[in-house]
């Protein structure tokens, strides 16, 4: 089963829910994004794990871990999660955290990759779906589906074709982790 982590608007995992894959919980760190509303509308169950309602991100992630277990999760997907998982999380679904990302990795890591990607003025970028470590988009890549960038682009253009290549790696990427399938880049 899968355990997916949220920030936002949800599009990854409505590619996910869209794709049928075996979703038993979100969690969130914010309340009320459209993430949360997506799987509601799916009947996933959801949690809110906001960092401000505990003494320490290490106990939120903690938290977040265990309510995920208790719901059979084995294997985590972080689509658009904007928070680094502590040691807590880390260490309990150790190589069984995967993450999407809207750029090659390891050249462009971090939270703005698409405008990375145009202020290096490279010709290409990628969507990404990697192993999750402690790091920041540190973890090995599993699987890329390259996007031209075109003259012209502007972050919201190159941002539209990024996403709908992560609409099809991630849930594709997951499908095979599932079925044990050793994923490479």
């Amino acid at each position: 089963m899968i355990g997916v982590l949220v920030s936002g608007e949800g599009t990854n995992l409505q590619a996910l829910i869209d794709d049928g894959l075996p979703i038993a919980a979100v969690a969130s760190n914010r309340p009320g994004v459209r993430a949360l509303e997506r799987a509601r509308a799916a009947r996933i169950e959801t949690g809110v794990f906001a960092a401000e309602t505990y003494a320490s991100r290490e106990e939120r992630d903690g938290a977040m871990a265990s309510w995920l277990e208790e719901r059979g999760v084995s294997l985590v997907v972080c689509a658009g999660y904007m928070h680094l998982l502590r040691t807590p999380f880390l260490e309990r679904y150790a190589g069984r955290i995967v993450n999407t990302h809207s750029a090659p990795l390891p050249a462009f890591p971090g939270p703005r990759p698409i405008e990375d990607v145009l202020a290096a003025g490279v010709a290409e970028t990628a969507a990404t779906v990697h192993y999750v470590d402690g790091g920041v988009d540190s973890g090995p890549v599993l699987a890329t589906e390259r996007v031209p960038v075109r003259p012209g682009d502007t972050v919201e253009t190159l941002r539209r074709r990024v996403q709908s290549a992560e609409h099809r790696l991630l849930p594709r990427t997951v499908r095979a982790l599932l079925a044990g399938e050793a994923m490479r880049a």
